[in-house]
């Protein structure tokens, strides 16, 4: 079972990660990922399942924010990726990027939370 407030917590880190440190992605998602299964308190399954769940919002939010950017960013600023075409054809192209991003935040981040679930169950 979900536990909210550590899927919560990990999906602000995420967007934290994905937004703020993009080039130190990937080692972003490790430490989010153990983070989160080791608040979740909830063993290896637990912590594993709230960090892919934590990782997945995280990225469908943050490809989401994009296509606003794009969207609202106009021609002035996106030069043809802007309006409502630029809508429409990066969201068609880049259906299968944001796809694999989901898979491999859950992925990353599934690893370590259970890592971090893992840890946390032996003090308890």
């Amino acid at each position: 079972m979900a536990k909210m407030s550590s899927v919560l917590l990990g999906f602000i880190l995420t967007l934290i990660v994905y937004l703020f440190f993009g080039r130190y992605e990937f080692w972003g998602l490790l430490i989010v990922g153990f983070i989160v299964g080791y608040v979740a308190h909830e063993g290896i399954l637990g912590g594993m399942w709230n960090a892919a769940l934590a990782g997945a919002f995280g990225t469908i939010v943050a490809a989401f924010l994009f296509i606003l950017l794009v969207t609202i960013g106009g021609t002035a600023l996106m030069g043809p990726l802007g309006g409502l075409t630029g809508f429409t054809v990066s969201g068609i192209s880049s259906l299968f990027a944001v796809i694999f991003e989901i898979i491999k935040y859950m992925i990353v981040m599934g690893i370590t939370g259970a890592a971090g679930g893992a840890l946390s169950k032996e003090k308890n």
